[in-house]
């Protein structure tokens, strides 16, 4: 539990700023909608990446993470687990330095090949429970 709790910590407070949210669109009514909203009021910025690439929070968004045109430190994902996977390796890909699996989104071997790649990772948590936690 002391290494999760350092991730976190780690993730949040070391990785960076920019936070590309995999899943956020400008639905009000989704998880993925406050939990941007909460990263934003601690300083985060927030990449909107959704297929319809809304502007969101007063972000551009994009269809892809490859589609940002620059470096992304944390990469969270609100998809369906099944999914999950390769947005991980997508992540690793663009060089980012951490991912974030929301709750409810576990894949294990999506975990052990991003961790492999030296990336730290998180899942089944939520950024928005935690960053207050910190203080």
């Amino acid at each position: 539990m002391d290494d999760i709790r350092q991730t976190i910590r780690t993730i949040l407070l070391e990785s960076g700023d920019t936070w590309a949210v995999v899943g956020l669109s400008s639905n009000q009514s989704r998880a993925a909608y406050g939990v941007a909203q909460t990263l934003q009021r601690f300083g985060k910025r927030v990449v909107p990446v959704h297929p319809k690439a809304e502007t969101v929070h007063g972000e551009q968004g994009y269809a892809s993470l490859a589609d940002i045109p620059f470096p992304v430190d944390v990469v969270d994902v609100f998809v369906n687990s099944d999914l999950a996977g390769p947005v991980a390796d997508e992540a690793v890909a663009i060089g980012a330095k951490a991912v974030w699996f929301q709750l409810g989104v576990i894949d294990e071997a999506a975990y052990d090949r991003t961790r492999a790649a030296g990336l730290d990772m998180v899942m089944d948590r939520c950024p928005a429970i935690e960053i207050p936690r910190l203080g």
